[in-house]
């Protein structure tokens, strides 16, 4: 038994943020000593990212930008908070108020795009770094889709970009215990809450890629039937009209890298820290661990028709393409998705997914993604 996906949804907010308005946001918004830099500007030019989605509406946009505060919004810089931002209280506020509907609308996106009905879900999943707040998304989703009230309820909090991997293992787990098992996985971040206002570099790169977002998927187990490929490396590959299914899944801590990449909860935010050395370890670490889990499954990285990378930012998916000697082609489709939406942490992998999933995409495909610690999570679907 292995988790079949069944159904796969995604959301974001309305109000969408371009490249041009991001770095006009970052002047305004930055302390006194970046605003007029030289450097601020090819940080957005060179992000990769065209267009991101936040909570942070138009009109706080516009009260930025114009110096005004029409809507009251602790997010527009103040003599009081110049320099430092919201409280870390009053971004939860909003997180509270916005990450409930919007992993609605992800996960009602979700079931429909399966033959479940909200009454069949028995276990429900919830995947958060951005915020905390009880109840909290599982309590909205459970009252907002109308699953019953018995349903098993899992949190997978702050593990950070590859959480949703951390999800679909747990979904797997429970699909693969009980044949009755029916899962929803829904992921929700709001990243543009935790916009920095300080003149630390790699922070400001942070603000210039980060963006908000939901994804969903529902499944149960169903009997895993051997793949062509499986049967004898190189023999083919998954029919790109079968269900899509989760065969295997791996994690790999990176040694001497805690300082590399972290995620501290500040009295202004949560406080993203991304050193100049992970594209590096990635480079160097990724290839020797994932080719002993793929052969491990029968595989070589050769034979991985797709693959889901989360794109953490374009230094990033370079690394993953020099460590596993990937042509430009095999991640057009983070690249794409990274382009349109920015990084939107755990929710990212899954619209990438969704996109490969739409366009009937080869399998077997492996989902690769990367967070605190430094550590990698990697999923197998054929």
């Amino acid at each position: 038994m292995s988790f079949t996906i069944h159904g796969l949804g995604t959301a974001h907010p309305p109000d969408a943020v371009t490249g041009d308005v991001g770095l006009a946001l970052a002047r305004k918004m930055a302390g006194p000593d970046v605003r007029t830099s030289t450097w601020l500007g090819p940080i957005y030019a060179n992000s990769g990212v065209n267009s991101r989605f936040q909570v942070l509406s138009t009109p706080v946009v516009r009260d930025v930008l114009n110096g005004t505060n029409c809507t009251g919004s602790p997010f527009v810089p103040t003599a009081a908070n110049d320099g430092v931002g919201p409280t870390t209280g009053e971004r939860m506020a909003i997180y509270a108020k916005e990450a409930g509907p919007l992993a609605l609308r992800a996960a009602a996106a979700a079931l429909g795009d399966s033959a479940f009905g909200p009454e069949s879900i028995t276990h429900l999943v919830t995947v958060s770094c951005t915020g905390f707040g009880a109840p909290g998304v599982d309590y909205a989703l459970i009252t907002g889709l109308g699953l019953k009230p018995t349903t098993q309820r899992t949190h997978i909090g702050y593990m950070g970009c590859h959480g949703a991997l951390n999800g679909l293992r747990v979904a797997n787990a429970f699909a693969t215990a009980d044949p009755d098992a029916r899962v929803l996985v829904c992921a929700v971040e709001m990243c543009s809450l935790h916009y920095y206002f300080g003149n630390a570099a790699d922070k400001l790169i942070a603000n210039a890629i980060f963006a908000d977002g939901a994804a969903a998927v529902v499944g149960r187990g169903e009997p895993t039937s051997p793949a062509p490929l499986l049967s004898g490396r190189g023999a083919g590959e998954v029919g790109s009209s079968s269900p899509w299914t989760l065969t295997a899944s791996a994690s790999c801590l990176i040694p001497d890298s805690a300082s590399d990449m972290a995620w501290t909860v500040g009295d202004h935010g949560f406080e993203m820290t991304l050193s100049r050395r992970v594209p590096n370890l990635i480079a160097a670490r990724l290839r020797p661990w994932l080719e002993s889990w793929l052969s491990d499954n029968g595989l070589s990285v050769a034979d991985v028709k797709s693959w889901a990378v989360h794109p953490g930012g374009p230094k990033i998916l370079s690394a993953v393409e020099e460590s596993l000697g990937l042509g430009p082609a095999a991640l057009a489709p983070s690249r794409a998705v990274f382009a349109d939406y920015g990084n939107m942490s755990s929710p990212t992998v899954l619209f990438i997914l969704r996109r490969l999933r739409e366009s009937n995409a080869p399998r077997p495909c492996v989902a690769l993604g990367f967070g605190p610690g430094l550590v990698a999570e990697a999923a197998l679907f054929v």
